[in-house]
């Protein structure tokens, strides 16, 4: 029987009530001071690679996917999380859209061919959520197929966890004027310039559209054995910690 906090599908597995983690809930002005960040984040990273060779020595295999608004900093927070990481241990997947050869299959085929090998960690920088976010609003997912995705991506998540691969999803969530700044940013760095492309600020436009999309995605796919976690970002060097602590405490969990 499922708890009152959540709620039991036909397909055989729970889903946290509707409304129990929402973008409103989340305080973006927290932060953290550069010389706290610099007392923290080394350690961190030290406990993160030592749980990722245990991880590797006990073939344990993790997923974390990373979601979010364009220039939530993601790219960053990955980079963070894995700077002191083995990379035979681990992998990260950038998910652009699916190449041809790909949209010949069903949209979750891609990846079943990037779940993590034995020992490993799979990093997903995007998923398999595109298609209840960007395709949806921007059309390229018929309103039949986006609907029905929030039970194939349970199903799918849950076939994985009772195979005993641990699963976080995170969503880095920033306000408006943040991201502004930052695309502003992006167009006069040359470094960072590649970042920036006319598709982002096309989705701009379409905020509230996608905040629709993102609180649907949390109510339908916040699950006990995959479970969400919003992690404010307006403040970088405090998302960049708290996605340190996010996985350290998954890769501490008894298998």
């Amino acid at each position: 029987m499922a708890r009152k906090d959540r709620v039991e599908h036909a397909y055989g597995f729970e889903v946290y009530a509707p409304g129990t983690l929402t973008l409103d809930g989340v305080k973006l002005s927290r932060k953290v001071d550069e010389e706290s960040y610099e007392q923290e984040v080394g350690a961190l990273q030290k406990r993160a690679y030592g749980l990722q060779i245990e991880n590797f020595l006990q073939r344990r295999r993790a997923i974390v996917v990373f979601e979010g608004w364009d220039a939530a900093g993601k790219g960053g927070a990955i980079k963070r999380l894995t700077a002191l990481m083995d990379p035979r241990g681990y992998k990260v997947w950038p998910i652009a859209a699916p190449r041809d050869a790909e949209k010949r299959h069903h949209y979750l085929w891609r990846f079943w061919q990037r779940l993590p090998e034995d020992g490993e960690l799979a990093v997903f920088d995007r998923s398999w959520y595109g298609r209840v976010l960007v395709e949806r609003v921007e059309g390229f997912a018929k309103k039949a197929e986006w609907r029905r995705a929030y039970d194939e991506i349970n199903a799918f998540e849950r076939m994985l966890t009772d195979d005993g691969i641990r699963i976080l999803k995170i969503f880095l969530h920033i306000d408006r004027r943040t991201q502004l700044e930052r695309f502003e940013r992006r167009e006069t760095d040359k470094l960072r310039r590649y970042k920036l492309s006319e598709e982002d600020w096309r989705n701009r436009k379409r905020w509230k559209a996608y905040a629709k999309a993102i609180q649907e995605m949390l109510d339908r796919t916040h699950r006990p054995d995959a479970p969400w976690k919003v992690i404010p970002g307006d403040d970088k060097r405090f998302a960049r910690l708290e996605v340190l602590r996010a996985v350290i405490a998954l890769l501490e969990q008894e298998g």
